[in-house]
């Protein structure tokens, strides 16, 4: 229902948990292909199955990074607080149109369903990026309409909503082998060409989505990287840190596809935790993917016990590895 109303021109979402994700990948990898905008909100809990459904996690990171069977790869938002979740309302839409693709919103049960403090929110000013939508007039303007085909050379096409009236207007929206005019095909060089393409698509979004945010101390060597509901108690770790003498430097991921922001991170510190609420280190596989050369100096610091992670876990994990004691 929501990627048939994206097509249709609505702004549309739902919101569920892992398995309700993994119920309805098929529809993803259907959204990324034939490129329709839509809005997932995942409020993460402990897996696999069915878990433990009134427990925390982030167990979901690399499932919705790549949902689908093929070569997939999805915009992720990263909230931290409630107040991000609100902004992320609009900003999640705002992307799924401009970049005609499934934006997931990686929430999770500790965020989703206890009770946080949060100062007003406060209302973004429209008007809402609808992204390279053409009308009837802006068709006749540009003379020729093909739905798939990179105009501009970022991998972003051209859309039309259904009821324009303009005879070039319509096309097949099809999840199977189409050309740039929307055509059947099953060409090895055209299916390899829109698959490029929509590389080149997820390449123009590293810098458009929310950018990593950097809290630096002086004099640091060592950084930490983590997201979402990690981020409180690491405020509270790094105030432990330092006040045993380690210095430390802190990024905060807001959004996939990671960007060179990550990659400088690294390359600036001696060594970099990662910290997330997982089994598997699926971030830090992300990471990793990304940045290459610099994976080497990655640890990661594992919280997967279905409760909130604490700033003793962090400091814990990070002092056992530079070898200083931290006190309470």
């Amino acid at each position: 229902m929501v990627v048939g109303a994206g097509w249709a021109g609505a702004r549309a979402m739902t919101s569920t948990s892992g398995p309700g994700i993994s119920l309805m990948s098929e529809f993803a990898g259907l959204s990324y292909y034939a490129e329709v905008p839509a809005v997932i909100w995942d409020i993460q809990r402990v897996g696999p199955s069915t878990g433990l459904p009134t427990r925390t996690a982030q167990g979901d990171v690399s499932m919705v990074a790549n949902l689908s069977h093929g070569d997939t790869e999805h915009i992720v938002l990263l909230p931290a607080t409630v107040e991000e979740c609100f902004r992320c309302g609009q900003e999640a839409f705002d992307l799924a149109e401009e970049f005609q693709t499934l934006v997931f919103v990686l929430s999770d049960l500790d965020l989703g369903m206890n009770q946080w403090m949060s100062d007003p929110f406060e209302f973004a000013e429209p008007p809402y990026r609808r992204g390279k939508v053409l009308d009837a007039e802006a068709i006749e303007k540009v003379g020729k309409f093909e739905r798939y085909r990179d105009v501009d050379g970022d991998g972003v096409p051209y859309r039309t909503l259904p009821g324009n009236p303009h005879p070039q207007a319509a096309y097949f929206c099809r999840g199977s082998g189409h050309d740039e005019a929307a055509a059947y095909s099953e060409s090895a060089e055209v299916y390899q060409r829109n698959l490029d393409r929509l590389a080149r698509k997820l390449d123009t979004a590293r810098d458009r989505v929310p950018a990593p945010v950097l809290d630096a101390m002086e004099g640091a060597t060592i950084g930490i990287i983590a997201f979402g509901t990690s981020d409180a108690p690491m405020k509270e770790a790094r105030d432990m840190l330092s006040a045993a003498g380690v210095a430390t430097d802190y990024l905060r991921l807001r959004a996939l596809p990671l960007n060179d922001a990550v990659t400088e991170f690294i390359d600036g510190h001696e060594h970099v935790f990662v910290v997330e609420q997982n089994r598997d280190a699926q971030m830090a596989g992300l990471i990793k993917l990304h940045c290459g050369d610099v994976a080497h100096k990655l640890t990661s610091l594992l919280h997967y016990d279905g409760l909130p992670i604490h700033a003793r876990f962090i400091a814990d994990g990070v002092t056992a590895k530079v070898g200083q004691k931290v006190e309470v």
